[in-house]
């Protein structure tokens, strides 16, 4: 088979922004359970190769490299500009640590310096309560203290977030799952950005530019100035915010991949086992994603919609980082991966597609519909272009099998209405 030579575009280079506002209302949770289920793709392979402690520490050091940046660029965007807990809490809704109902966070505000939240439910600790008590310790201790102190500095280098309980739950079934408060003390010292960061900030991804929001859009919020909701509604922003936040949470995926990567790469034994371990955890997330989005917007199994979920799929995006167009060919689909993007020069999941290795796609097409197949891949005009089109029945890969244990795999959004302010209780 090979390489078609002319297209017809059925999504703008700028996927997103060729979403309506509901369609993009709609995705944004399921964007941000996404980046959730990155771990649940990558740490059982973690487990396997080198056990739990070391998979924990892993774990810490990429979301600790990810999470001050992707705070930073989220605080950025969306004019929040203040130092206190209700602006740490508003970064906590965007952030893909923390994916709306599936982890559940309940906030209260004190006053502006101090403050408290509860998990009423954290589908996190459901995925792992069931592998045992060090498992859950692991998770709910040895992981969430440093990493949520690196979430806090972004807002205030002298926030602390601190448990008053926490799993594993005694009694066994004791709600809400967790609670924990939130402090700032002018007195007190400031938390050092991490060595990872710090490296991150140095990156092409924590520069990178997406689309501006406008400001004089009339059709919804065009920016989080206002009070801390108990529950963001997206459909209540405009469709300019919506474009923006869908491309920042899939930054935040890129982020957390490169953390990821830098992590493993001081376990790995070599490049090889390395790169091996980073392919499964980016075709794990590639498969489940593309079946969440697919379902969420009623996409079709045929080549129209294998391009439509291919060009939102958050692991392949945002196009202005990676480069990453899938074009509808007659009745096949064309996949263009730019050799010289800033994702290439970054060194993150883009770098694993290559002629040999496009098992990240194949699982991303299986999901949309289960007889797309890889065909020719050749590089053309400076990036590689890959064929997918219909033909022998494709089986789910083991690594999106592993995605499938964790109930973020069937999980259901609810509607919960309009949001509440949340006041200051000594306001």
């Amino acid at each position: 088979m090979s390489i078609p030579t002319s297209a017809r575009n059925v999504s703008a280079r700028e996927s997103y922004a060729d979403l309506s506002k509901d369609q993009l209302a709609t995705i944004i949770p399921e964007l941000l359970l996404s980046g959730q289920l990155i771990d649940r793709s990558g740490m059982a392979h973690l487990i396997g190769a080198f056990g739990r402690e070391v998979m924990a520490q892993i774990a810490i050091e990429e979301w600790m490299a990810a999470s001050p940046v992707y705070t930073h660029r989220m605080r950025s965007a969306l004019g929040i500009d203040g130092d206190g807990v209700a602006d740490m809490f508003k970064c906590l809704q965007l952030d893909i640590g923390a994916p709306p109902q599936f982890m559940d966070f309940r906030y209260q505000i004190t006053d502006e310096y101090h403050g408290s939240f509860v998990l009423a439910h954290c589908g996190a600790l459901m995925d792992v309560e069931p592998m045992g008590d060090d498992y859950v310790t692991a998770m709910c201790h040895d992981i969430e203290d440093p990493t949520f102190d690196a979430t806090a500095i972004a807002t205030n280098r002298r926030a602390r977030i601190r448990p008053v309980h926490r799993p594993p739950r005694t009694p066994a079934d004791r709600s809400p799952h967790c609670e924990w408060t939130v402090t700032i003390e002018p007195d007190r010292d400031e938390l050092p950005l991490p060595a990872d960061a710090e490296w991150m900030f140095g990156m092409g991804v924590a520069a990178m530019e997406l689309t501006p929001i406008d400001a004089e859009s009339t059709d919804g919020v065009v920016d989080y100035r206002g009070p801390l909701v108990a529950d963001l509604q997206f459909r209540q922003w405009s469709r300019s915010a919506l474009i923006r936040i869908a491309q920042e949470v899939a930054l935040q995926h890129q982020l957390l991949a490169l953390g990821f990567e830098r992590a493993l790469s001081r376990r790995a034994v070599d490049a090889a086992q390395r790169d091996d371990i980073f392919r499964k955890q980016f075709t794990g997330i590639a498969g489940m994603t593309s079946e969440r989005l697919r379902a969420a917007l009623g996409s079709s199994g045929d080549a129209d919609g294998l391009a439509a979920v291919l060009n939102l799929n958050p692991v392949f995006g945002p196009v202005q980082y990676t480069g990453v167009v899938a074009d509808v060919v007659d009745d096949r689909v064309r996949v263009r991966i730019p050799q010289n993007s800033a994702a290439m020069r970054d060194g993150g999941w883009v770098t694993l597609l290559t002629a040999e290795h496009l098992e990240p796609l194949q699982a991303a097409a299986t999901a949309v519909e289960r007889h797309w197949s890889i065909g020719a891949a050749e590089v053309h005009d400076g990036a590689l272009e890959v064929v997918i089109a219909q033909g022998d029945s494709q089986a789910e890969s083991g690594e999106v099998a592993i995605v499938r244990f964790s109930s973020g795999a069937t999980f259901e959004f609810a509607d919960r209405g309009i949001p509440l302010s949340i006041t200051p209780v000594n306001g």
